[in-house]
């Protein structure tokens, strides 16, 4: 006997347009909710079969559901606070844009207060690197320290008086993986590059006079941001301790509107705390039933656009450097061959699994030699991503299924925009002819797993859009015309799957979430709109009427 039906269900959800992404049923008109999970999918009439006298009836109306969204990759903490407390910045600003920005948030808050903001693209980055653009953001901040991230997520961009907060000066000696950008006389210019950014991070940080409570709700306001636009389920890429007893905190009072896969950083990366084995040891204490700290993060590269990505070849030669390596300097991995299987083996070890992070073809070589050597010390168990696969050589696409590798694809940037500009400029035209190859890696056999890498890549989350440009791979915005690799285009259902069950999967999900099956969590969405029965082009456009989590209503724009 199925006891799912013994007693009614306390909610049916009928007059929809189902989309399950369970191959067994693809299509449905309801379903049926009981204690936070789905027990039926199915007719109107299966379903009220299962109503009684206490249960709640939801009538969509003949809109579009589907499972809440799973995103492979965000940074909730740095997301929330950039959206609770910080000045938010559009990638596509100018400098004069976000120094007037600066300015004005500034004169809001007290002398003492910092000016923190984000996110700045590449191409504002490349233009600050002077005395003149330091004295620039030095007058915007009217006397207060500034701190602005970078698009990437790994430079910032100061003013003078942060600098000073910090304890760094014109002597003060580069950091590990990390440089101060500095003149051709060796002064100081406002730019933190890779892990020097960390030292600004924890200026900012400890300035913060109740931290934990800020952390808290920067975590609800990241949380509620990624319900609106209908993500039930993500993997933070790089959560440090606190991060963890934060959203457990939250998940224990049942405050916690979303399951969040922990991914703890194996070295210190953006913000300072235990890491590497002593963090990896607290997993199984910071743990609750929606938080899973179950995966291990390594930085193995930095990004194309400062050429700190490791390529198997040289980046194209640049007028405006004078280094002697100008045309045949390829990037650096920051992890030996031997430092990342010491690594993979102190995550299998205790039971974890592995996120890496690696940006061109050379690091990505890397990660999946390291990978055919645990295959056979370990087997086919352990999982691991690589995230950013916006790089891979033809030789080496197959290889992610034939190892069980899963290509955690993020941030969204298939299709032109001033970062792919900016990497064009740096990386040889035939390998950006490659680029995000995400039709070869889904017809190999690879589980592509979606990721918004939410704050680095957007200021706010849209997957409506990632899923659109997986097909067009152009931009909506008519500023950016053209498609990047269109050979690499997807079909809109691959599209959608990558959103959903895929990286459910990738997460050790796949059996709580991305489908709409009887026994999963009940997360689901209603939207505005049938993604199969309008424009592709129009997807972008796409709002989430309802986001329900466990059975619970949690984002509403239909009152």
């Amino acid at each position: 006997m199925d006891t799912r039906r013994e007693r009614p269900a306390d909610m049916i959800v009928r007059g929809a347009v189902v989309y399950t992404l369970d191959h067994r049923r693809p299509w449905a008109n309801a379903l049926a909710v009981r204690d936070g999970r789905i027990v039926a999918v199915g007719d109107d009439a299966d379903v009220e079969a299962l109503a009684g006298a206490g249960t709640t009836s939801v009538d969509v109306g003949g809109a579009m559901v589907m499972p809440g969204l799973v995103d492979v990759h965000t940074h909730v903490g740095f997301a929330g606070q950039q959206a609770a407390w910080e000045l938010a910045l559009s990638p596509m600003a100018g400098p004069e844009e976000i120094l007037a920005a600066v300015a004005a948030r500034a004169q809001e808050v007290g002398p003492d207060e910092w000016v923190v903001g984000g996110v700045v693209g590449g191409h504002v980055l490349e233009a600050a690197g002077t005395a003149e653009m330091l004295a620039a953001i030095d007058a915007a901040g009217h006397g207060r320290p500034v701190l602005l991230r970078e698009a990437s997520l790994h430079h910032r961009w100061v003013n003078s008086r942060a600098l000073v907060i910090m304890g760094v000066d014109d002597s003060t000696p580069d950091p590990k993986d990390g440089r101060y950008g500095r003149d051709v006389d060796g002064r100081l210019v406002g730019l933190l590059f890779e892990h020097a950014s960390t030292v600004g991070e924890l200026a900012v940080r400890r300035s913060t006079a109740d931290v934990h409570a800020r952390d808290l709700r920067s975590a609800r306001t990241a949380v509620s941001i990624l319900n609106a636009c209908g993500v039930t389920a993500t993997q933070d890429a790089a959560t440090m301790g606190w991060w963890l007893d934060v959203f457990t905190e939250l998940d224990n009072a049942d405050e916690l509107d979303a399951w969040i896969v922990g991914s703890m950083p194996a070295r210190e990366f953006i913000e300072s705390g235990p890491v590497g084995p002593e963090l990896f040891d607290s997993a199984d204490s910071r743990r609750s039933v929606h938080v899973r700290p179950n995966f291990v993060k390594a930085v193995l590269d930095g990004v194309p656009m400062t050429r700190t990505s490791k390529f198997l070849e040289p980046y194209k030669p640049d007028p405006q450097r004078t280094c002697a390596c100008a045309g045949t300097f390829s990037g650096e991995s920051w992890f030996t061959d031997e430092d990342l299987l010491d690594l993979m083996e102190q995550a299998v070890g205790r039971g974890l699994h592995v996120k890496l992070h690696a940006t061109a073809d050379g690091t990505v070589r890397q990660v999946l030699d390291a990978v055919e050597i645990m295959r056979v010390r370990h087997g086919g168990a352990p999982v691991f991503h690589i995230a950013h696969t916006e790089f891979v050589h033809p030789d080496d696409v197959a290889r992610f299924a034939e190892l069980g590798v899963v290509a955690d694809a993020s941030p969204v940037l298939w299709f032109p925009s001033p970062m792919t500009e900016i990497i064009g400029q740096q990386v040889p035209d035939h390998v950006m002819d490659r680029m995000w190859p995400l039709r070869e890696l889904t017809e190999s056999g690879a589980l592509l797993a979606a990721g918004s890498d939410w704050p680095a890549a957007m200021p706010m989350p849209n997957p409506w859009l990632s899923i659109e440009t997986m097909v067009t791979r152009r931009s909506p915005d008519p500023g950016f015309p053209g498609a990047l690799n269109p050979d690499q285009a997807l079909d809109l259902a691959t599209a959608v799957e990558a959103h959903t069950a895929n990286p459910a999967r990738a997460m050790g999900l796949g059996e709580e979430v991305g489908r709409l099956a009887v026994g999963l969590s009940a997360d689901f969405i209603v939207l505005d709109r049938n993604l199969f029965e309008i424009p592709v082009q129009d997807i972008h456009d796409t709002r989430v009427l309802q986001t329900w989590f466990a059975g619970r209503l949690v984002h509403d724009s239909t009152t």
